[in-house]
């Protein structure tokens, strides 16, 4: 699966660095010159990577919280309560690979020079980023555990959107992924997620997380070994059959490893490693970002309540309908209802609507008066706005599931329709996977912007 951030992975074929017998990593010792020189090199291509500029680190890096969301969220960060319990640069690696060790966990958690490079990453350089994750896990993580439990899978895969999404739960890749656990639009309908112009169930965290499970739990009885599902969930199982081949047959994450995609071959280390920084942040003074006010969360520009109600509604319905009568505001309808990405409930079967707690009551006593406010502006006028996106469509350009299609006419050449969108021509060859710059007239190009 792609990702929201592309992650440089170490080219490492296996070093341990540790002489703790159970818990270093299961492959072979460099031994030759060449080798060394390879491992060094690209030891210093990451830590060039994780010093970048905060421009640069955008792309490199996975903790990348919106900064108006970090300057804000700094103001509640106190870690006067938190006292560093271990002096984290200091720790050797025997320390750190027998903390993992002790890990109550499913998943092995392997240690190597590519997961201490993580570790580094997120408990070094980013402490207040995963201090604010914490919190925002208190909102997500009870959910992730309850799903987890549900499907019989191991508590620690509730991490995995940490290095998918940064526990954003309206990211979205320039791929196409989105969510919480960043299903590209064909997977999340595969697992039953409804994705359309009005209705983006990858959002939604309840839906999202149900099948994130259930495609992680058929992975596993594809594979039967957790690193190579988290690898899968990656890159694909395609990409991890084509490696298991060129390997010889090897059937586990780190004799595969060489003929991985660069980016999982980082993948499974920084999986490890979000586990521990998450698990032993308090060891080394990191602690939760603090309850704002009136027991809400910081979380991007929104805020997020700790307690909401459901309610099941199969009637088409305009979020500023309730947001109006029940006197709450818009914004933070769209924060707990992010699925309707035009803020209507389609209605013709059952939707549901999420409400902070306590107006459950109030939206039943007034759903009269809610599906009539401003019906015929919100809701009735629907029908020109499906007029003019069929004038769009007609005119070769539409939108779907948050990516633009634009059809290819008479005429057309890739360098003019670059311009139209204001991209590059390597841009529209990249999302759409052209070698030239040859088209077609009727052919379809995505448009990631």
């Amino acid at each position: 699966m792609k990702k929201i951030l592309y992650i440089s992975a170490l080219l490492l074929c296996g070093v341990s660095i540790c002489a703790v017998e159970p818990v270093v990593a299961p492959v072979d010792t460099l031994s030759d010159d060449e080798s060394e020189q390879v491992l060094l090199e690209e030891l210093e291509y990451l830590a060039d990577s994780v010093t970048a500029s905060s421009e640069q680190s955008q792309s490199a890096m996975l903790l990348s919280v919106d900064n108006e969301l970090l300057d804000w969220a700094l103001a509640w960060l106190d870690t006067t309560e938190c006292h560093a319990l271990t002096e984290f640069s200091e720790m050797s690696d025997s320390a750190v690979a027998q903390q993992l060790y002790e890990l109550p966990t499913t998943i092995d958690m392997t240690y190597n020079a590519v997961v201490r490079m993580y570790i580094n990453m997120y408990l070094l350089r980013r402490p207040r980023q995963v201090a604010a994750l914490q919190r925002v896990g208190d909102y997500y993580f009870p959910l992730f555990d309850d799903k987890l439990c549900q499907y019989g899978l191991p508590y620690e895969l509730k991490y995995l959107p940490v290095i998918e999404s940064a526990l954003n739960g309206s990211a979205r890749s320039h791929a196409g992924a989105a969510g919480l656990w960043q299903f590209m639009p064909s997977t999340a309908r595969l697992y039953g997620l409804e994705v359309n112009s009005l209705v983006d169930e990858r959002l939604d965290p309840y839906k999202s997380t149900d099948a994130a499970c259930r495609f992680l739990k058929s992975l596993y009885a594809l594979y039967g070994d957790w690193h190579l599902v988290l690898a899968a969930y990656n890159c694909g199982p395609g990409n991890i059959n084509k490696a298991m081949r060129r390997s010889g047959g090897k059937r586990d994450f780190w004799s595969i490893y060489p003929w991985l995609p660069r980016e999982t071959r980082a993948y499974v280390p920084l999986f490890i490693a979000a586990v521990y920084s998450m698990t032993y942040a308090s060891r080394y003074g990191i602690c939760p970002e603090p309850l704002g006010p009136q027991g809400t969360i910081i979380h991007r520009d929104h805020i997020l309540s700790l307690c909401n109600d459901t309610i099941h509604t199969s009637t088409r319905q305009h979020l500023l309908q309730t947001a109006s009568v029940l006197g709450l505001s818009l914004q933070q309808l769209r924060t707990l209802n992010p699925a309707y990405i035009k803020d209507v409930l389609p209605g013709g079967k059952d939707y549901t609507l999420i409400l902070p707690l306590n107006y459950s009551g109030p939206y039943v006593e007034y759903s009269d008066s809610i599906i009539a406010y401003k019906a015929d502006s919100l809701i009735h006028s629907q029908k020109a706005s499906i007029d003019n996106a069929q004038k769009v469509l007609y005119d070769g350009t539409y939108s779907a599931g948050g990516v633009t299609y634009y059809k290819v006419k008479k005429g057309d050449t890739l360098g003019a329709i670059a311009r139209r969108f204001r991209c590059t021509v390597s841009q529209l060859q990249r999302w759409n996977g052209m070698k030239n710059t040859n088209l077609q007239i009727g052919q379809k190009l995505k448009i990631l912007k």
